[in-house]
Order: structure tokens, then sequence, then C-alpha cells
């Protein structure tokens, strides 16, 4: 079964993966002890012999041999093999999770546009499910080990309800040299158009969202194209009868063409090459100079991490390079088909026309969800919605008297003698602009409410009359050259 520890890792705290460390299902210590163990003893193994058993040249003798193997052992690249190797292996163990066959899109096309709820009706949805289900079972039992043990023959399947022995009896006819996985499906096709000649699929547009993957495309381009001819029920986007059938189409292809074997074979042989070479050359020597102090240790605790973490990798790769066998992380293929066929006869048979009484809801007057006050927390509105501008920044933002800016009229115009102005007119305003402002900030630092005298007024008039191209009222005009 696959170990799951999501609740263990919801919340991030303190030591929050200490606690995985001490599970022994699915972990990694259960799928190294053995070669850890065998790693120890042969290296306790040539240890005895080095102290024990060798003279003083064959322990020279040997002491050379660990400094040569210890050199070059360092020189194959173990991470950068092992790395790539698992980052390959586990895209391909998430290719394969994604390409399982689900019939949940499927069965809600089918309880959505094959109608009847007489017995003609129910027996043409449950067959289509059955066959779409039927056809899951044919490809994982070629390619799991543990739907292969629980169904060994075709007959177990048909013990098991997933055929009939008619049809049982059609498939073994129809002679094929490779995988008939797909049989049903053709099945499921031509039984889906007896529905429509039968008038129990309402138009085609529903049984191409029944059998072909691109209908969707097809009817979003037709109901653009005149909204009177396609009914809108039919166009929520689903996984056709080709969609699922390219799935197991998927499933085949990945158990048929696996990752190169001669990669595999240089990252086995790059890791027990490195470890064979670490048993004589991690060995706890006599130092090559004279009265050199070095620890000796007995046991090699940073060989023995290494040996874990790179053995370690090596086995997760191994782990996930095929998850359809018998492993404590493999998919649990067999449960994955009793919950497909239940669920698939839920939806096309007990819940077809099988709806709840309409009623108002609690929200039909009140608008919101009511939470408890303590739980209540403050809605996020955006990142600047309670910023706070300062008088400085709102100053700094104003453009100076410096910046040249061209006047645009926003008042729509009455003749044509307005649309054409002369740049001496338009800098004349712009002029105008600037000194206005100065006066009108000048005026306004001692008192906002002091007031300004009569040719203050003036003046600003005439620049507010010119900026916004109306004509003046008093003062004289002024005329183009």
């Amino acid at each position: 079964m696959t170990v799951s520890y999501t609740l263990k890792v919801a919340n991030a705290k303190f030591g929050g993966f200490s606690k995985l460390l001490f599970r022994w299902k699915g972990s990694i210590y259960k799928l190294l002890y053995r070669e850890f163990m065998v790693f120890c003893l042969l290296y306790s193994f040539i240890s005895v012999i080095y102290r024990c058993v060798l003279n003083n040249e064959q322990q020279e003798m040997f002491e050379r041999l660990a400094r040569h193997c210890n050199k070059f052992a360092k020189l194959i690249p173990m991470s950068f093999v092992l790395g790539f190797y698992v980052t390959q292996a586990f895209q391909r163990w998430w290719g394969q999770y994604t390409s399982f066959p689900l019939p949940d899109n499927l069965m809600m096309v089918v309880s959505g546009n094959v109608h009847g709820t007489d017995e003609r009706g129910r027996l043409l949805r449950r067959t289509l499910m059955r066959y779409a289900n039927l056809s899951s079972v044919l490809i994982l039992r070629s390619i799991s080990t543990r739907v292969r043990k629980r169904f060994p023959t075709l007959e177990d399947i048909v013990e098991a309800g997933f055929m009939t022995e008619e049809e049982l009896k059609k498939l073994n006819h129809l002679y094929s040299d490779f995988n008939k996985y797909w049989m049903p499906l053709a099945w499921f096709a031509n039984l889906a158009s007896h529905a429509r000649k039968e008038g129990r699929v309402k138009d085609d547009i529903a049984l191409r969202l029944l059998m072909d993957v691109s209908a969707f495309k097809h009817v979003k381009i037709m109901y653009m194209r005149n909204k009177s001819t396609i009914i809108p029920s039919f166009l929520p986007l689903c996984q056709e009868l080709n969609n699922y059938r390219s799935k197991c189409s998927m499933l085949f292809h990945y158990d048929w063409i696996s990752i190169p074997l001669v990669y595999t074979q240089v990252v086995t042989v790059a890791v027990y090459s490195f470890f064979t070479f670490c048993l004589i050359g991690r060995q706890f020597v006599k130092p090559e100079k004279d009265g050199e102090k070095v620890l000796d240790l007995y046991v090699p605790i940073f060989t023995l991490l290494e040996f874990f973490f790179y053995a370690g990798w090596l086995k997760v790769g191994e782990l996930i390079i095929n998850p359809f066998g018998e492993d404590d992380d493999d998919f649990e293929t067999n449960q994955l088909i009793d919950r497909n066929i239940q669920v698939s006869m839920l939806a096309v048979d007990d819940m077809h026309q099988n709806l709840p009484p309409l009623e108002k809801d609690k929200y039909w007057v009140d608008k919101g969800p009511s939470y408890p006050s303590a739980s209540m927390k403050p809605v996020f509105m955006g990142s600047t919605h309670d910023m706070r501008i300062l008088e400085e920044d709102s100053e700094e933002s104003v453009p100076t008297a410096k910046t040249q800016m061209l006047a645009i009229n926003v008042w729509p115009t009455t003749h044509k003698g307005k649309k054409q102005k002369s740049k001496s007119f338009q800098q004349l305003c712009l002029c105008c602009s600037a000194k206005c402002k100065n006066e009108r900030s000048r005026l306004e630092q001692p008192s906002k409410s002091s007031i300004l005298s009569a040719p203050q007024q003036q003046n600003m008039t005439m620049c507010q009359e010119k900026l916004l191209g109306l004509p003046e009222t008093t003062g004289p005009t002024n005329q183009d050259p």
C-alpha cells in the first residue's frame, strides 16, 4: 500500500521531518539494509585481515594499494551520474501517474448525454462504462504484477463482472499479435452509435462528445459562429473516449519503452565500483610518513554515511522506475480498479436524473458566509490598499514649472478658429500657467482664506481660459502675426 505521511507534515515546525525518520514501512532503511549489512561485513573482514593476518611487508603493500584506490576513486562522477538518472526516473514516474486512466469525466458525459430512465437506457449507460473500465483492466493486467496476480486469466475477469462470456468469445475470436486492450473501446464507440440511432443521444454533437477528443473545439467554434445552432449544455470541457484510450496507450508505451539499458548499467557499475574501491581505500592504515599521527577509528563513519546516501539514491531510482510492482510506494492498481468501477456505475445509473429537490439556500437572503468573530481575518484587498501617502511624496509627484507639458483641450470646439493655435500662444499659456501656480502657492502659504486682489484674479482667469481654449472675456486678445 502507498505510504502517505501528508498529515504529519501539514504544518512546518521545529524538527518536523524528524518523526518521519523512525518509520519503517516505505523507508530507505527497508530498501537498503541488506546492501548496508553486506558492505559493513566486507569492510570488517578486510580490516581484520589487514590488522591480524598480514605481516609487515604485506601490510606495507596493502597500504600502498589503499592509498592508490582512495586517490582514484574520487574521479568517478557519482553526483552527476546518479542525479541525472534519478531525475529522469522521477519524470517517468510522474508521467505514468498522470497517464492512469480515470473514468470520471467520461462517466459525466455518458450520464448527461445518454438519456432514458427505463431499463434499456440504464443498460446502455452501464455497458458503456463497463467497456471503458474493462479496457483499463486489460492494460493494467499486462503491466502491473498486482493486477496480474488478481486476474491470472481472462476467465477471472469474467468472474469479476467486467466482461461477459459472449464478450470473452468475441475478444478471443478477434486474433491479433498485439495487446487487445483497445477492443472494448471499439465496442464503446459502436454502442454509442447505436444509442444515437435509437434517440438515446439527442444529436451528433453529443455523440462526438462521447467519442471524439477534438469535439469540444469543434463545438466551441460552431457555437461562436452561430449561437442558435448549438445547445450550450454540450459545451463543458470533458475527457472524451479518445483521451481515455490515449492514456491506456501511454501506460502500454511506458511499460514497453524503458530508460535505455546502457544508462542503467552505467549508473549501477559506477555505484558498485566506487564502493568496491572504498572497501580498500577507506581502511585506516598506517601513515605514509613516519611520525605523522592519524586517527584509527576502526569504524568508518563518514564512509558509511556516503554509502547510505549514494546507494540510497540508486535505490530510489530502482523504486520509481516502475511503479506498477509490489513495493510499498508503488501504485495501488487494484484499489483504483475497484474505485473506478464503483463510481462509474453510481454516476451513470443510481445518480442519473436522481436530483435532490430545489430549495432556497442559506444565502438566499444572507449575502455572505458567517464566521465566528474569533476566526475572522482581514480580507486581502491588494498590497497598496492600506498605503499612506505623505504630503512630501504628494508634492514630489506634482510636475514643476520647468516641465514642458502641452495644453490639451478637453472641451468640444465650436468653430474652426479654435482648432489651430500657434506655438507662441501655447508657450504663452504655459508661461501664464506657471506664473499662476507660483502666485497661488505664494499667496496660499500664509493663509488659505486670503483673498486675491482684482489684478491677480484677472490674471488667473486669463490663464485658465487660455489653457482650456475658451474665448477671453477680458483683456486684449492675442492674434497671430
